[in-house]
């Protein structure tokens, strides 16, 4: 298991990570952990909204949208947001990287 992507959306504005199979997050469990780390969060209920420098939007299903258009920012926060939530990596050889 892990995500198979880290690629620009199609609007072309911020960089989403994919996991397969699809993830059942506990997004209060993730909103502790996270501003126990001292990162601000607003809990939309259905998504979690973050700031990493960038913001970062973390879904039920473990989807990740990073609004930014550049490639290593992205896999920077992504990084970052898996360490904290120990979500699965992106897959070196996984479509879209």
């Amino acid at each position: 298991m892990g995500y198979y992507t880290l690629r620009l959306c199609a609007g072309g504005g911020a960089f989403e990570a994919i996991p397969a199979p699809r993830l059942s997050l506990d997004l209060g469990k993730a909103r502790k952990t996270l501003e126990g780390a001292g990162i601000p969060v607003v809990d939309a209920r259905v998504m979690l909204i973050v700031q990493l420098g960038h913001e970062v939007t973390l879904s039920r299903d473990g989807r990740v949208l990073i609004k930014t258009k550049d490639p290593e920012q992205a896999a920077h926060n992504f990084a970052r947001l898996a360490r904290l939530l120990e979500l699965p990596s992106v897959s070196p050889d996984s479509p879209g990287r």
